[in-house]
């Protein structure tokens, strides 16, 4: 259980607290206690009480990175079990799935379909992040070794599914330096496989029949020194899954139950069987329940659109809106002679209308103002999106670069339109209507007319 203010208070020195600058030994205490400060903050701590407050006071959940450079991911570290009582902090990391028992034909073309999937949404990269390469006893170690060796060409995260520890030990040899996961101790093997994983230096993933072997295994591994583990949740059925990794995750945080205090695996391969549609869903539920790393059968762009939109969504802190960042956007080939529209940088907003702006076909500039990542009315009534800062913006980021003088400004903010036209000699303001889905319609009138 976390420790208390005053249990703290009682293990610190009580020194003079002027002489280090922190507050009172009380009011610093509540603090740690709470979370807001480090016990490394106080210089007059030693480090056996240092040590034994850390570990008392630090997050239920351990923060476990795996990968290294730019595949390095950060998992875990979760305080809470709903995204609205806080926030969640670590995403969900996706894993597509090969195996030594597939073809060749079918290994190099899932290989080659890793790439294809690779965009940027609201300054986020979406991609494949890391690769589950399964062990099948039945195919053999050698076909399995070649497998890793491609796996690890990628340059993508492996996660190793294999629970032998002599093909596990052959397996790190070749990919121990990428910082991989090794996803196979297990009731039977866990004493063998912590030697593999503690010699490699890599992250062990924890797997067994039901949830008190999962949870023996992890308590016997911990006793062993090894705590930088990873909890395959990974169950016979959908509703078991489910529950594990539910259940792991509410004792971790609910009941302060540190031996579940760890990231969780979802292999959705094993619970959709081939079924595209059901592996959709599974990964869309294991993003929001629990998963840190979850498993499925391939992503290419029909399966990454909505499952990236819905982790950026659920992993975004409610209280910092998405933005988009502020630029001039060319859309439908427009050129320096293209008309520009302005909206403001809310993520929302700007798919909303740069959706309806496509679909007009007409060529335009889509200029994003700064406007704090609110909407158009919200920004319009604090102040953020106005004559002054649209017109600065324009004069500062845009004029240089399009000869166009013709602006679109929303309907909603129709009454910028005499400020704008006096803060932008020279340019025509023209009001857009209200509601996006008018803007097809419109655009292209203007452009049949030849105003645009």
């Amino acid at each position: 259980m976390a420790l208390t203010g005053i249990q703290i208070f009682k293990m610190l020195p009580k020194k003079n607290c002027k002489e280090c600058g922190c507050p009172t030994c009380m009011a610093f205490s509540m603090k740690v206690a709470q979370g807001a400060m480090k016990i490394e903050q106080c210089p007059y701590v030693s480090e056996e009480a240092k040590a034994e407050l850390s570990e008392a006071t630090a997050p239920p959940m351990k923060t476990i990175k795996v990968g290294c450079g730019e595949g390095e991911y950060t998992l875990g570290g979760e305080t809470v079990l709903f995204r609205h009582e806080k926030t969640f902090v670590n995403k969900t990391r996706y894993a597509v799935a090969l195996c030594s028992c597939m073809d060749d034909a079918e290994i190099d073309a899932k290989i080659a379909a890793i790439p294809a999937v690779d965009y940027e949404r609201i300054g986020e990269r979406m991609s494949v992040e890391m690769v589950y390469v399964n062990y099948d006893a039945a195919s053999g170690a050698d076909k399995y070794l070649e497998l890793v060796k491609k796996a690890a060409a990628t340059g993508k995260t492996l996660v190793l599914g294999c629970d032998d520890v002599e093909v596990a030990k052959a397996a790190l040899e070749i990919c121990k330096d990428g910082k991989p996961v090794l996803n196979g101790a297990n009731a039977s093997n866990y004493e063998a496989m912590n030697e593999v994983a503690k010699a490699a230096g890599v992250v062990l993933g924890v797997g067994g029949a039901n949830l008190d072997e999962i949870y023996d295994t992890v308590a016997a591994l911990e006793k062993a020194g090894n705590k930088n583990l990873v909890i395959d949740a990974t169950g016979a059925s959908l509703k078991e899954t489910y529950g594990n990794a539910v259940q792991i995750r509410r004792a971790a945080l609910k009941d302060q139950d540190r031996t579940f205090g760890y990231p969780t695996i979802v292999n959705t391969v094993k619970l959709a069987k081939g079924d595209r549609y059901m592996q959709e869903a599974l990964v869309s539920l294991f993003t929001m329940k629990y998963g840190s790393i979850v498993v499925l059968e391939s992503l290419g762009y029909a399966e990454a659109l909505p499952l990236f939109g819905l982790r950026q969504n659920v992993f975004t802190d409610p209280q910092k809106p998405m933005k988009v960042e502020p630029g001039l956007y060319p859309l439908n080939g427009a050129d320096e002679n293209s008309v520009c529209v302005t909206t403001v940088d809310f993520a929302l907003t700007y798919f909303v209308v740069s959706g309806e702006l496509e679909r007009s076909g007409v060529p335009l500039n889509l200029v994003i103002n700064d406007a704090g990542g609110l909407s158009v009315l919200t920004s319009w009534a604090a102040g953020k999106f106005s004559g002054n800062s649209i017109s600065a913006f324009i004069k500062e980021n845009i004029e240089s670069k399009v000869k166009s003088r013709k602006l679109i400004i929303p309907g909603k903010v129709a009454v910028l339109k005499g400020d704008l036209e006096s803060k932008l000699p020279g340019w025509e303001i023209i009001v857009a209507p209200q509601e996006a889905v008018q803007l097809v319609k419109f655009l292209k009138d203007l452009q049949e007319a030849g105003e645009i």
